[in-house]
């Protein structure tokens, strides 16, 4: 009991502290190559933070444990949108960018949609796994061309070398993936010790778990004003999630997908329709909506217990 409570607060020291260098390394790349926060952090920091959930899904493909790869992903997805933004935009009001509201949403929206059907005849196939990094492809290109199209203006003073940048960046990268390895390891050693079930542990703790780097990366980010890492960080980590690790996990191996995921989908759906909504209107992310969200997982949560 005490090394799983020790554990649990090595992990979430290392992830604050792993966040902030990870935060301040991007934010230090986007000014000097003059790139919109919201793009390093619907590329660089979206893709860093969800290396925990690519190292689960494409390690279990390859031993042949396929089958965790949805409800991974699925779980991650639910919790990035409804826990993180929610407790992120109840901290502070999150602005939202337009092209933000206009297309990435909407993509995130129909990546999870996608899955779902691709999902319908109880699988993820090698041709679905080539569907998905095709989409992948195109969206990546989406955003460095709209990176070249809109570049940051200002700002052109550099107060850290590029070398230095980089190591934060892959530095804080390593820190939490350590930081959330260790953060799983003794939760859900507690948990086994308080009685929860295995399959609760799986949804929950395992599914937060590896989505504690975009947790801690979002918070600290929108704390230091950067509200277009901390959105963008968990759209493209939404996105990078379904096209990027299902994706090449269907690749690897036919990715079981069993009935009981199409309610969760179902979830992430309406997770996503209730984050497009909420932003709409004024292009923010306010502490109303963050509550709302933070009752919906609430509502997910209790359905998780009793199933």
């Amino acid at each position: 009991m005490v090394w799983y409570i020790l554990s649990l607060i090595l992990g979430f020291v290392m992830l604050v502290k792993g966040a902030d260098f990870f935060v301040e390394g991007a934010s230090g790349l986007a000014v000097r190559f003059r790139i919109p926060d919201l793009i390093i952090g619907l590329t660089i920091v979206a893709m860093g933070t969800s290396a925990p959930e690519a190292a689960v899904s494409i390690a279990a493909g390859f031993a042949g444990n396929a089958d965790i790869t949805i409800g991974n992903i699925v779980g991650s997805n639910i919790l990035n949108t409804f826990v993180i933004l929610g407790i992120a935009s109840v901290i502070v009001t999150l602005h939202v960018e337009k092209s933000t509201v206009r297309i990435e949403l909407p993509f995130m929206l129909l990546c999870s949609a996608l899955l779902l059907v691709l999902g319908l005849d109880g699988r993820i196939t090698l041709v679905d796994g080539l569907l998905l990094w095709a989409a992948f492809l195109v969206y990546l290109g989406y955003l460095f061309v709209n990176a070249k199209r809109h570049p940051k203006e200002g700002e052109e003073t550099r107060q850290r070398a590029l070398w230095l940048e980089l190591l934060m960046i892959a530095g804080g990268l390593a820190v939490l993936v350590i930081g959330s390895k260790l953060a799983v390891s003794g939760a859900s050693g507690l948990a086994r010790t308080i009685g929860i079930s295995e399959r609760c542990i799986g949804l929950t703790i395992v599914a937060l778990g590896t989505s504690l780097p975009e947790l801690f990366t979002s918070v600290i980010a929108a704390r230091k004003g950067n509200a277009d890492i901390a959105v963008g960080n968990i759209v493209g980590s939404n996105i990078f999630n379904i096209l990027f690790v299902v994706g090449t996990t269907s690749l690897l191996v036919a990715v079981p997908f069993d009935a009981k995921f199409l309610i969760d989908s179902g979830f992430m759906i309406a997770s996503a329709v209730l984050l497009l909504l909420a932003v709409l209107p004024k292009q923010r992310l306010g502490r109303a909506a963050g509550a709302v969200m933070l009752v919906c997982y609430a509502v997910y949560f209790v359905y998780l217990c009793m199933t």
